[in-house]
């Protein structure tokens, strides 16, 4: 089902990913806006998020991917199974969440999803990971106390950064005793997740609430 041939990776600190992106009618793209909504940040090819919205068409749901052409795709196989309780949105969420969330009904927001980020692994590229202190920052003082917050990587530093920096802000804790959390807590696993278990090799996950 991929379609366009892309860079694995774009620098998301570029001047062409600084701009703030308009926000579309949300009452226009999802057929009933007020339902349950899952946003799923860097979703890549949007198949995780595909295969839920069929499974759950109760709920609604928002990918949100820096690299255009895959939305383009993404969005174009939605119409084709005639979904009208998913979306993809071209944006650097490092730039655009916050104008994301204050143009979504954000009180239906239950899910954020983190999956499998690309981990620029030189020292000098790190500050390109998405999950940064602000985004943190922002997430946990606009998305209502209800929200869950999920976070995978197959790269344990990644994972390992990503958690620290939730459990560094004081509105979020985690939901599990456990250092990680032991299973996907979703029945549909990401591209990545299905690659990296049928090597054998661990997926680190961590689930995060608000106190």
């Amino acid at each position: 089902m991929g379609r366009s041939r892309v860079r694995q990776h774009v620098n998301p600190l570029t001047d062409k990913y600084q701009q703030d992106v308009p926000m579309p009618e949300w009452a226009e793209i999802y057929e009933t806006l007020d339902r349950p909504l899952h946003l799923d940040i860097g979703c890549a090819r949007g198949r995780f998020i595909l295969e839920m919205a069929q499974q759950f068409p109760e709920r609604n749901f928002l990918g949100i991917e820096i690299r255009q052409p895959l939305v383009t795709d993404a969005n174009q196989i939605r119409d084709e199974f005639g979904l009208k309780n998913l979306h993809y949105l071209f944006a650097n969420i490092n730039t655009s969440l916050q104008t994301l969330l204050d143009s979504l009904p954000t009180e239906k927001l239950t899910w954020v999803t983190i999956q499998f980020p690309d981990p620029w692994f030189k020292k000098r590229h790190q500050k390109r990971r998405v999950v940064q202190p602000d985004l943190v920052d922002i997430l946990a003082k606009h998305t209502p106390d209800t929200t869950e917050f999920f976070l995978q990587s197959d790269v344990k530093e990644v994972a390992e950064e990503m958690r620290e920096k939730f459990l560094e802000h004081e509105r979020f804790e985690l939901t599990h005793h456990s250092f990680w959390l032991p299973e996907n807590i979703f029945s549909v696993p990401t591209e990545r997740e299905i690659a990296t278990q049928n090597k054998g090799e661990p997926v680190y996950r961590a689930l995060f609430r608000k106190p």
